[in-house]
């Protein structure tokens, strides 16, 4: 053998393999899904640290939607459809589904396709309420009340 190859003991390599299989399977399929919340309060801090003394990064308006990226006792690591935003109370969300336009505008529509008649126009950054999801469209409902459909292409959330 040539002094420059190592030999691995070969427990170690089938030990990596039998981890790998039995994490895939074992875990609960939970563990790989994307948990949601959105702010309860009609406006919340996101703070640099999970304390209330850290300081104030942002503050998203009630109903904003945002995914858990990590859990530290009562303070949750979230992110939003741009990036990873910081720490938010847990206290202060809700598992209530919303979603957020990030396309410049969208349509609304009477019925989940782009046969449906137009009844409005979302704009950039508007929150709306997920009521049902079907394919590639959801039905929303705006602050105002007025519900009707979007394609998901054009919105972020749950």
């Amino acid at each position: 053998m040539p002094c420059n190859q190592r030999r691995t003991a070969p427990w170690i390599s089938t030990a990596a393999i039998a981890l790998t299989v039995l994490s895939a399977t074992l875990l609960p399929a939970a563990a790989h899904a994307q948990e949601y919340v959105s702010i309860k309060g009609n406006s919340v801090n996101v703070r640099e640290k999970p304390t209330t003394r850290s300081s104030t990064l942002w503050e998203l308006s009630k109903g904003y939607p945002l995914q858990i990226v990590k859990r530290q006792g009562q303070w949750l690591r979230v992110k939003d459809y741009e990036a990873t935003l910081g720490w938010v109370h847990a206290p202060l969300t809700a598992k209530s589904p919303h979603m957020v336009v990030t396309a410049r505008t969208a349509n609304l529509r009477s019925g989940p396709g782009q046969k449906h008649g137009r009844t409005g126009q979302l704009k950039q950054y508007e929150i709306v309420q997920t009521l049902k999801k079907q394919g590639s469209w959801a039905q929303i409902q705006r602050s105002n009340g007025q519900s009707g459909w979007v394609a998901k292409s054009l919105v972020w959330g749950w």
